[in-house]
Formats: structure tokens, C-alpha cells, sequence
């Protein structure tokens, strides 16, 4: 199994977030699941980041509830 790591930058671009956005959610509990592979080396997976997407996925504004990062 190949399994795609990206580096906080990468993720953050491909997400089309901050690199701020994602730290904040890492020391929030991290919605976006991450992989700590040295004590400054995090990565995401590229599975995890699209399932995170698929997560986000709205079918009403009227459903939309604010969940600050």
C-alpha cells in the first residue's frame, strides 16, 4: 500500500487553507487527521484530507452550523 504524505504546506495549499488554519486545528483536537512522525515533522494523508472534504459537504445554508478553527 503507497499512501501519499504531504507536509503542512502542501495540505494547507490543497486544501486551499493557511498553514495557520491547520495548526490552529491540530491544538483545537484536530478535525483534520494528521501524522506526527518526529516532533516537527507532521504529514497528512491525502485520504484523510479528501475524506475531510467529504465531510464538509452542505446541502443547505440554512443547515450550516459555525464550528470556529
Amino acid at each position: 500500500m503507497t499512501t501519499q504524505l504531504l507536509s503542512t504546506k502542501q495540505a494547507a495549499e490543497f486544501l486551499g487553507v493557511s498553514c495557520s488554519f491547520l495548526e490552529k486545528d491540530r491544538w483545537r483536537g484536530a478535525r483534520i487527521p494528521f501524522i506526527r512522525l518526529a516532533n516537527r515533522a507532521i504529514r497528512y494523508r491525502m485520504s484523510d484530507l479528501e475524506a475531510y472534504i467529504e465531510s464538509q459537504l452542505m446541502h443547505s445554508t440554512s443547515n450550516y452550523v459555525s464550528r470556529e478553527v
